[in-house]
């Protein structure tokens, strides 16, 4: 089988790589995230995607191009449904790249994350399949969630703290000050109670 692999990352990408390989798919990547931000972040990851691609004989598709306005277009009062749309959006373009380059089906490294919805993923990969003419090819890479982090520290390669998009970027940083002002009410509260 002929495989489309759309790829967020280098570190989601380990694992995948490997378990797909293992079972003889002829896996080509492509990077396609309009979702990331800021731009270093995303010149970041797609570099260092370059550098694993090399690394692992990966042949690998790049949209180099800084696709954030398209992505703010869809999402901007659509927050809730951001995640849905983001999805839809990569593996579109994923399916369209796949039909285009004479894949037998197309997947996502997206499977491979514990912080993605998984169950919608897979929804909008079968959706979008069915109106392309092509296959989702579904496996729940999650499995190999730690097995992927050590092989991305063992290559050293860069690891993003958040899923790139300007919200998750927020959320990380709430919850880093929620964590922190619990932390300081607590205190607050045993140096009362002393």
């Amino acid at each position: 089988m002929k495989l489309l692999l759309h790829v967020c990352c280098a570190p989601c990408s380990t694992y995948t790589l490997t378990k797909l390989r293992k079972q003889d798919i002829d896996v080509a990547a492509y990077f396609y995230n309009p979702n990331i931000h800021p731009y270093r972040e995303f010149k970041k990851r797609l570099d260092t995607l370059k550098e694993f691609a090399k690394q692992a004989d990966l042949e690998l598709l790049t949209e180099d191009d800084y696709g954030l306005t398209e992505y703010l277009r869809k999402v901007v009062f659509n927050e809730k449904l951001r995640c849905s749309i983001c999805y839809d959006m990569r593996l579109e373009k994923t399916a369209k790249q796949a039909v285009k380059s004479g894949a037998d089906a197309f997947t996502s490294t997206l499977l491979y994350s514990r912080y993605q919805n998984h169950e919608n993923i897979v929804t909008i990969g079968k959706q979008i399949a069915e109106t392309y003419g092509i296959d989702f090819y579904y496996e729940d890479f999650r499995k190999g969630w730690q097995e992927g982090i050590d092989q991305a520290i063992d290559m050293e390669l860069y690891r993003q703290p958040y899923c790139g998009c300007i919200y998750s970027e927020q959320e990380r940083y709430d919850n880093k000050l929620k964590k922190k002002l619990r932390k300081e009410r607590k205190k607050a509260a045993n140096s009362v109670n002393s």
